[in-house]
């Protein structure tokens, strides 16, 4: 029964450690307005800009902006988990801080996707079903690969390497609360997010009162989670659960 006790002590350790984060940067709810407002204008300003024969350079720079987003949002968390603070200078400075290991992250990606292209011609009828089957294997198996790029220092390779290796020695432990943060959204938005670098709720624009409670409710549980997964990530790739059941008996 050690892996029972083992759950129950990582998280409330990280249970914690998460009410203590968000008592100081409970702020961190109103990043979703922000970055909806941003990608709102950077894409109106976009689609003016790369028209005609410059369309060929917009799927690069949509990559060096979501990069730059998902950057800036991992920043913030790198500096709650690590230091419980943010700063102005912190959302300044954050859409550069991993902008290089996010795009190498994004361009295996569009690598992979291309040689899947390549490759479904073979799959024949299986097509649309082995699409969204790998799609959903690697949202497990290297979900935490946010949380790998933003606490480890480590290239974007090898960061994928790293997530990989720690899902299989911490699978449990990470995916329970996962799972249940998950569906909490689900029930909420009605949606399920598995883009694993998910970094806010969408915000509708529906001023109706409800739909205004149901957006704040589901981005401070989404901003809750993320900094629980911070702590969590943190607590298991730099301990062992006999060195936690250790740590419990002092």
């Amino acid at each position: 029964m050690d892996f029972i006790n083992d759950i129950i002590y990582v998280n409330k350790e990280v249970g914690l450690k998460t009410i203590h984060s968000f008592k100081k940067n409970w702020f961190i709810i109103f990043t979703g307005i922000i970055y909806t407002l941003l990608n709102i204008i950077i894409y109106s300003i976009m689609d003016t800009i790369f028209s005609g024969p410059l369309y060929i350079l917009s799927g690069i720079v949509a990559a060096i902006i979501t990069s730059a987003m998902i950057s800036n949002y991992l920043y913030l968390l790198f500096n709650i988990i690590n230091y419980n603070r943010v700063t102005l200078d912190d959302f300044r400075d954050g859409f550069l801080y991993f902008l290089r290991k996010l795009y190498g992250v994004l361009f295996i990606a569009y690598v992979a996707r291309l040689l899947l292209s390549y490759l479904s011609p073979i799959l024949g009828g299986l097509r649309p079903l082995v699409g969204p089957l790998i799609y959903l294997s690697l949202f497990v198996l290297l979900n935490p690969l946010p949380e790998t790029i933003y606490l480890k220092y480590y290239n974007s390779w090898e960061s994928i390497v790293e997530s990989l290796e720690f899902m299989r020695e911490n699978w449990l432990n990470w995916s329970l609360p996962n799972i249940v943060f998950m569906t909490l959204l689900y029930k909420i938005t009605g949606r399920g997010y598995i883009n694993i670098f998910t970094t806010h709720i969408s915000f509708g624009f529906n001023f109706e009162m409800r739909a205004i409670l149901m957006y704040l409710l589901a981005q401070l549980i989404f901003s809750i989670m993320m900094i629980y997964r911070g702590h969590l990530y943190k607590l298991l790739s730099t301990s062992t659960r006999r060195k936690r059941m250790f740590m419990k008996k002092l």
